[in-house]
């Protein structure tokens, strides 16, 4: 059976009271918890501080969630250009897409991966959520290319 790893960024805090890590590599392959505009470490049951520095715009919002997303990543030897799937989740599907596909493209650097895009009422972490994404990856070999 291959081996799991728990990926943490370097901010990891023990003595918060988080139900998820950010990632866990099996073999060559990465899992990525979904990753959103609000700090990556969070408590459970969530306390709305952890949230204040959270953007109104979806713009912002993306950013700061495909930076996130960026920094799990590295933190486990991978890179953007590695991603395999991204499962997106829009509270608003007509006023954010074209959005969030323009803050892709600039962070994916004209790699490609699979991806799916699904509209929700709310995103689970706090109501001021607008983007979460998930993403499977593969570790990268050292090389900047695609697999």
């Amino acid at each position: 059976m291959a081996k799991m790893e728990i990926i943490h960024l370097p901010e990891f805090d023990p003595e918060i009271n988080s139900l998820f890590v950010p990632a866990i590599r099996v073999g060559d392959l990465l899992y990525l918890s979904g990753v959103y505009a609000a700090p990556p470490y969070h408590h459970h049951p969530h306390r709305e501080s952890d949230f204040e520095s959270i953007p109104k715009g979806s713009e912002q919002q993306a950013r700061l969630t495909y930076g996130h997303l960026k920094s799990v990543l590295e933190a486990a030897g991978s890179s953007c250009r590695h991603i395999v799937s991204l499962t997106r989740f829009l509270t608003n599907l007509e006023r954010d897409q074209d959005v969030v596909n323009r803050v892709q493209a600039e962070f994916l650097g004209g790699h490609l991966p699979t991806s799916t895009t699904v509209e929700i009422g709310r995103l689970a972490a706090h109501p001021d959520l607008l983007v979460e994404i998930h993403a499977v990856a593969v570790v990268a070999d050292g090389s900047d290319s695609p697999v």
